[in-house]
């Protein structure tokens, strides 16, 4: 069994026990990891709250340094990197490799370079205004990007001058074991990187309620972020969430419809349907509804399903049990309530492994369930409208808000649309996701922002020097 990283040292839990990883395309144990204890997030916020002075005093150069080393030592290891994240979670290898490690390990390279390049100091009038690090905080990060959410975290927090406490998600674990090893061999000192794996119930709300905390950041479900927040208010604490979203993809008369469907579906399905700022709902006119659904239907065919370690794979299996039961309940109530599926559906289509096809509803109506509610598998709802503003109106109508697209037959007019979208991020007639931009929700989709220049200003704190 794998072993806790605190104070700069492989140690084992006080609980002894362990936790299961399991390989969710052929349901094999691969590894255990502890099951982290209370006791053990008492000594690891200890040790991040006695390295803080020191890191936090350290040269920004040197920071830089540091992580500079670590974004060239994950590079180097990115295949078996991926290997790894293809193992415990699923993603197929070519993603895995692509999106799933060499964007964190750009992300991370990113942050080397702002640790040194930005500015913390400025003046208002008589004022020195100063940016310091918040202190110790604890990063609590879920299995769907399960290395580039823990460096959309942990990146910016060491740039600026904090020390982290790490609870990664324990369904797929692996690759935060394997960043620990990087931050070790690159020489991090003791104490200002500490990994606790373990369940949210125990260790997530140590953390979270623990007073000498001074920061909490988390990704994961929208309930399980009001937890979160809930406990941090105790010890009035910073806090960070990236939480869940229900996207739209608005795609107006004008627009080229075969692009915008094809994208659209693409968006849908990527990470088998695991990501929160898929574009799960297409929003299309009614008068090319009937061709939309047909594309769809078409595009989500060509989408095989399969082992990640198959090239020809484009979904690889859910992560666990449960999260496919639950993808499989969400495709049954939509059927109960009236939306036609055209596509995929609830058949298990291998004897082992956690998979659902890619399966796409017409008929859907805002206000149902699988139009409200975020599925988190390769689930697509497609629904008509009638004029631009009731567009807007239905991509605007659910509690979240976190990404989306406008596609439309000119730039300008889908940016107008855009504007009116109350969402963190929107792509404008298939622009690229660019992990230098914030990243980020409204509404229920959370607060705060993460990448970036953006992402970094989240570890400081704020003082004004009256000269």
């Amino acid at each position: 069994m794998r072993q806790l990283y605190i104070g700069g040292a492989w140690i084992a839990s006080v609980s002894g026990k362990a936790i299961e990883v399991v390989n969710p395309a052929t349901e094999e144990i691969i590894d255990r990891v502890p099951a982290g204890a209370p006791d053990d997030v008492e000594a690891a916020v200890a040790a991040a709250r006695k390295a803080f002075p020191s890191w936090s005093e350290t040269a920004p150069a040197e920071r830089a340094k540091l992580l500079g080393a670590a974004a060239e030592l994950l590079k180097e290891r990115a295949g078996d990197i991926a290997r790894t994240i293809a193992t415990d979670m699923g993603s197929p290898l070519g993603f895995a490799l692509k999106v799933q490690t060499l964007m964190p390990q750009g992300v991370l390279a990113s942050y080397a370079q702002l640790a040194e390049s930005h500015q913390r100091e400025s003046r208002v009038g008589n004022s020195l205004v100063v940016k310091e690090p918040v202190g110790v905080v604890a990063a609590i990060t879920p299995w769907n990007y399960p290395l580039h959410q823990i460096i959309c975290k942990v990146a910016p927090a060491l740039a600026a001058g904090c020390t982290v406490v790490l609870k990664p998600s324990e369904v797929a674990p692996l690759a935060a074991y394997a960043l620990t090893e990087i931050f070790h061999e690159v020489g991090l000192p003791a104490g200002v990187f500490n990994l606790v794996s373990g369940v949210g119930p125990v260790v997530g709300e140590a953390m979270a309620a623990h007073p000498e905390v001074d920061m909490i950041s988390f990704t994961g479900s929208t309930v399980a972020g009001r937890r979160v927040a809930s406990l941090a208010a105790e010890s009035v604490k910073k806090v960070a969430l990236e939480l869940g979203g229900k996207s739209a993809n608005i795609i107006l008369p004008d627009a080229d419809l075969g692009t915008a469907v094809k994208v659209g579906v693409a968006n849908c399905f990527i990470n088998a349907g695991q990501t929160c700022s898929a574009w799960t709902r297409m929003i299309v006119h009614r008068d090319q509804y009937d061709e939309a659904v047909r594309l769809s239907v078409e595009a989500a065919r060509k989408y095989t399903v399969g082992d990640p370690f198959d090239e020809a794979t484009r979904i690889g299996p859910l992560v666990s049990a449960a999260q496919r039961d639950r993808v499989v309940h969400y495709i049954n109530r939509g059927q109960e309530e009236g939306a036609r599926l055209v596509a995929g559906g609830t058949e298990r289509i291998f004897d082992r492994g956690f998979y659902v096809e890619p399966t796409v509803f017409a008929a859907v109506e805002p206000g149902m369930t699988i139009e409200q509610e975020e599925i988190f598998g390769p689930v697509l709802s497609i629904v008509p409208y009638t004029a631009e503003d009731q567009a807007v109106q239905i991509a605007n109508g659910t509690r979240y808000g976190l990404a989306g697209a406008v596609w439309a037959g000119t730039q300008e007019r889908a940016t107008a649309v855009a504007r009116k979208l109350r969402t963190g991020q929107v792509a404008v007639n298939g622009g690229q996701f660019n992990p230098l931009a914030p990243f980020g929700g409204y509404k229920q989709s959370g607060v705060g922002r993460e990448l970036g220049e953006h992402g970094l200003e989240e570890f400081f704190e704020i003082k004004a020097l009256q000269l």
